[in-house]
């Protein structure tokens, strides 16, 4: 049967083996039939995590991300999680069973997100789905001491690419950073300006950046910026130095951050910069609402982990967030922590159906044997994901980080579109391996 993926221009082959290296950060177009999860309440119910939901006909995930707390907020992802939810019921249900899809706040922080973990838990979900948070620390023994696999967390936190039990669906914030430095050096740009968090998480992505940049032997200039501010003109006049032609700048902020960084970006009225972010940093709305093809991103390249949000293969998802099964929710298709929590969903979609066409029980158990067998699971929007040993990457912190591929994108008339066809890998960035060119 031909994949989804096949009718994506520009596929790459992709081999059984992935390579390795730490790392530390951090659906498909779903053609109808069977979207997945299902909300009904935030009370808990159905069938043990180990346990197969075959009693009760019903499986029980959850999805958590905060909410009500500032920048880190991301309640599209819980409020997508419940619509889908909503939308496959109405349906008949998933391979025969009805889903209860639970949402929790965690509020962005480590006492948050053990309660949401906890939660989890004592609702005896099967899995947890997509989610945001940064204290894996934290989430993730909670998950592991239950048996619980979370299929595609944000990647925020070291414990999603190293926990047996976490499967992540895109490389988190080193893949972006990797590929944002190669996706500079195709441009041609000299010197590179990495505007990113004064924090632990903003030092490791200084490393992945060196090592895009350093084959192509780019200046890089390290600059620290406070995670909130109003006002980020020292930072960008630090970055921007002389404005010079082949001076280029990347920034690894958060969304709202961002939209203040691009505000002082633009009064500093640069005449031979290059500017360039990664997604999450920059998405279809902070375009739009820092004036589109007029304003500061104007010709800005993004690195991102799927195809822009205008590309045909997110029709599934636009689908269910134009219908009455989101209550009334604003979901933004554009940001990524909806587009993961989709190709999460898309991931427990697929496995719930080979499991039941096995005849198997759905269970926690049954659901981390089959993704830890090495049997590749394609959702249209990402190369075939594999959590296999040999396609591990050889990481003694991060060797869950199996999908290192991202797209180029390039803002032209106000929207994000693709830069060129396809996925580009950089797992050799991340591995710090030699450039294959």
């Amino acid at each position: 049967m031909t994949s989804r993926w096949d009718s994506f221009p520009g596929r790459p082959a992709i081999a059984g083996r992935r390579r390795r290296r730490p790392l530390a950060l951090a659906a498909t177009a779903a053609t109808a039939a069977m979207l997945l999860p299902a909300l009904l309440s935030a009370a808990a119910c159905g069938g043990p995590a180990g346990a197969s939901a075959g009693a009760s006909d019903e499986l029980t995930v959850m999805t958590w991300a905060p909410s009500g707390t500032g920048s880190a907020d991301r309640p599209g992802m819980t409020a997508l999680a419940e619509a889908i939810g909503r939308d496959v019921n109405l349906k008949g249900g998933l391979s025969g069973h009805r889903l209860h899809v639970i949402t929790c706040n965690e509020h962005n922080t480590a006492d948050g997100a053990k309660a949401c973990a906890q939660q989890a838990v004592d609702a005896k979900a099967i899995a947890v789905l997509g989610s945001y948070s940064q204290w894996g620390d934290a989430f993730m023994p909670v998950l592991e001491r239950a048996g619980i696999p979370l299929i595609g967390g944000y990647g925020l936190s070291q414990p999603e690419f190293s926990s047996p039990l976490s499967y992540p669906v895109d490389g988190g914030m080193p893949a972006l950073i990797a590929g944002s430095g190669r996706q500079l050096v195709d441009a041609g740009c000299k010197a590179v300006s990495l505007i990113r968090p004064d924090t632990p998480a903003g030092d490791n992505l200084l490393g992945y950046l060196g090592n895009a940049l350093r084959p192509a032997g780019i200046k890089l200039l390290d600059v620290k910026a406070p995670e909130q501010s109003s006002d980020y003109t020292p930072v960008v006049r630090k970055a921007i130095g002389k404005d010079e032609p082949g001076n280029c700048v990347t920034s690894a902020l958060a969304a709202e951050p961002t939209s203040n960084l691009l505000d002082a970006y633009r009064r500093q009225n640069a005449k031979n910069t290059r500017i360039a972010s990664v997604i999450g940093s920059v998405q279809q709305s902070v375009v739009d609402s820092t004036g589109g093809d007029s304003g500061p991103l104007a010709g800005a390249f993004v690195t991102g982990w799927y195809p822009p949000e205008s590309a045909k293969t997110w029709d599934g998802l636009r689908a269910v967030v134009r219908s009455q099964a989101t209550d009334g929710h604003s979901i933004d298709v554009s940001d990524p922590g909806v587009e993961t929590t989709w190709v999460a969903y898309e991931v427990f979609r697929v496995v719930t159906e080979k499991l039941s066409a096995a005849g198997k029980p759905v269970s926690a158990k049954t659901i981390a044997a089959l993704l830890d067998s090495g049997e590749g699971v394609d959702v249209g929007l990402t190369p075939p994901l594999n959590w296999g040993t040999t396609n591990m990457l050889p990481s003694t912190e991060s060797p869950r980080l199996v999908n290192t591929w991202v797209t180029y994108q390039v803002v032209k008339g106000g929207r994000m579109t693709l830069q060129q066809p396809g996925f580009v890998d950089v797992r050799w960035v991340l591995t710090g391996a030699r450039s294959p060119s």
